[in-house]
């Protein structure tokens, strides 16, 4: 929602979403303000435990199978597995996920890998329609007077315009823009250690070409999936830029990763968006 310095300043019950990559400091943010009295709604923590809970746990048990004794546990009722997934570890969100690739790499194949990105990306909408719900409940169950929804990094990526209405019509749109030392920290940090992702397939599909043409690569399944994901990571990541940046001009504001860098408290993250505000404008 677009609003002016006054309207936001007296605005009693604020609801704000944090639009950007992940790790530009949404999280970081939201734990901020969760000393005070925000209530802290993480779109992957939802995703992972009400629309992917048992995609997640069927993978476990997959490879639990495997395995002689877990096998027979398991199909004795002799033992459970469920998840412990808690908004500071999303493991298995990620680990369903999985990367693309050699199997004996852990690699999935291309339809598996394809199949596990769509679930991902209609459990992400789902997600994100439950934002209004969230905040009344915020406010009428648990008590607290404001809302920060801490969106995936990939939300720009769905396509899906309802999503960004429903958002701006509840929420008022925050994109953190890394700074182009930050950029190049988040590359860096992603190829040290390369983390499953989430593509638009029409992106991965014309990525997955040129990679294959490049490396002279033959077969998806012999593919190096760490190898592919160092290689995407930055085109995903400038692929990304644009999307978001069309979000925040049309339904919200921008500020960057350094002005974040300077919140502490509630009081420098409310000053914070009244200086976004006030420079759109």
């Amino acid at each position: 929602m677009k609003l002016s310095v006054e309207e936001f300043s007296n605005w009693q019950n604020k609801s704000i979403t944090l639009l950007g990559m992940s790790g530009v400091g949404k999280t970081r943010l939201s734990n901020i303000l969760m000393n005070g009295d925000w209530f802290h709604f993480s779109g992957d923590y939802r995703i992972g435990t009400r629309y992917l809970d048992e995609p997640i746990l069927d993978n476990i048990k997959r490879q639990a199978m495997q395995v002689p004794f877990l096998r027979d546990l398991l199909r004795s009722d002799s033992i459970y597995i469920r998840n412990n997934i808690s908004i500071y570890n999303l493991t298995p969100v990620s680990t369903f996920l999985g990367k693309l690739g050699n199997p004996e790499l852990d690699g999935l194949p291309l339809d598996e890998f394809k199949h596990r990105q769509e679930l991902h990306r209609q459990a992400e909408i789902a997600a994100m329609k439950d934002v209004p719900d969230f905040i009344i409940k915020s406010h009428g169950i648990y008590g607290y007077k404001h809302f920060i929804n801490d969106a995936g990094g990939s939300l720009c990526e769905l396509d899906d315009e309802a999503i960004s209405q429903i958002l701006d019509e509840h929420t008022l749109i925050l994109y953190i823009k890394a700074s182009k030392e930050d950029e190049e920290a988040l590359i860096a940090r992603a190829k040290n250690d390369p983390k499953p992702l989430y593509y638009r397939e029409s992106f991965l599909l014309e990525q997955l070409g040129i990679y294959m043409t490049e490396n002279k690569i033959d077969y998806v399944a012999l593919i190096e999936p760490d190898e592919f994901v160092r290689w995407i990571f930055p085109r995903l990541f400038y692929s990304r830029i644009p999307r978001y940046e069309a979000i925040a001009s049309k339904y919200g504001y921008t500020v960057t990763t350094e002005e974040v860098s300077q919140v502490t408290d509630e009081n420098s993250f409310l000053k914070m968006i009244k200086k976004a505000i006030a420079r759109q404008a």
